[in-house]
């Protein structure tokens, strides 16, 4: 600390939520984090549905972004649980299938790239807690929050733990003591690591299924008397968001957390993009 990494956008973030990609950005700004633009990239692609249909396909487009932050000799830094996955995954599968990354490297040849497998692919949650560390973080932290929050983890981040080891996938803490550290207080709520609904494509093949399971969440999250429930992925941020305008009696902002860090650092609200949410943030 402070280190460099090569910060990969997704498509929902820029997209739709922008303020998480300038709420990231000013974050790790004001603690003195380098992000690299890792131009060129495209989506990491998205687990769900790519790697179901060809999984060469899959591999191929994840290890061209791979390519691009090895070239800056940099690892790759998401803030989406989506990508992280997807370039986690590929990622580790051609670390320790050298036949799978000399077929990955034959496509790449067709547009002048190659991976040599020699990068690291993290969630900006985790350089947050093994990088920076939350003692630091404290430093920073000029608006202590007096919120009682509702964390979600999503279904990516710290799975598959046979592989990725961030956390007890039953029981973790990790996003909790982050949340912590701006002085919010982090309330447990009934089934709190079950997807927020959108995940594995039903989103897009059964709206009314994601639908359920996001109102199921919902129900929980407000039961406990949560004011607010923090994301660390743009794509869990979207379901809850934009869901509860089609689920009545439901008015729970949802925040990601570099938004929520960038009210804790005393950072203009106008850098949050808090107004692009469907539910605004009133509190």
């Amino acid at each position: 600390m402070p280190g460099k990494y090569a910060l990969f956008l997704g498509c929902v973030a820029p997209y739709r939520y922008p303020g998480i990609e300038k709420a990231t950005r000013e974050v790790f700004k004001t603690m003195g984090v380098e992000l690299v633009e890792l131009q060129g990239a495209g989506c990491c692609p998205a687990p769900g549905v790519i790697r179901s249909f060809d999984q060469n396909t899959w591999l191929a487009l994840a290890a061209r972004n791979l390519a691009l932050a090895e070239k800056q000799g940099v690892d790759i830094m998401t803030i989406c649980n989506g990508c992280f996955g997807s370039l986690f995954e590929a990622n580790h599968v051609l670390q320790h299938d050298p036949e799978k990354l000399k077929e990955v490297n034959q496509i790449l040849a067709k547009v002048g790239m190659k991976y040599n497998g020699k990068i690291k692919v993290r969630h900006f949650a985790e350089v947050l807690y093994l990088d920076i560390g939350t003692e630091t973080i404290k430093k920073f932290v000029k608006n202590p929050l007096d919120y009682k929050v509702a964390v979600h983890y999503g279904c990516h981040f710290i799975k598959p733990s046979r592989i990725k080891h961030l956390d007890d996938p039953e029981r973790p803490r990790l996003l909790d003591e982050l949340v912590e550290v701006t002085g919010a207080k982090s309330v447990n709520y009934k089934d709190k690591i079950m997807c927020c609904g959108a995940g594995g494509g039903v989103r897009s093949r059964s709206s009314g299924t994601a639908l359920k399971m996001t109102e199921e969440k919902l129900k929980n999250v407000k039961k406990v008397g949560a004011q607010m429930i923090i994301d660390v992925c743009p794509f869990c941020h979207l379901q809850y968001d934009r869901s509860q305008r089609d689920l009545p009696g439901f008015d729970i902002p949802v925040v990601h957390l570099s938004q929520l860090y960038g009210m804790a650092f005393g950072l203009p609200r106008e850098q949050l993009g808090l107004e692009a949410h469907e539910v605004k943030f009133k509190l």
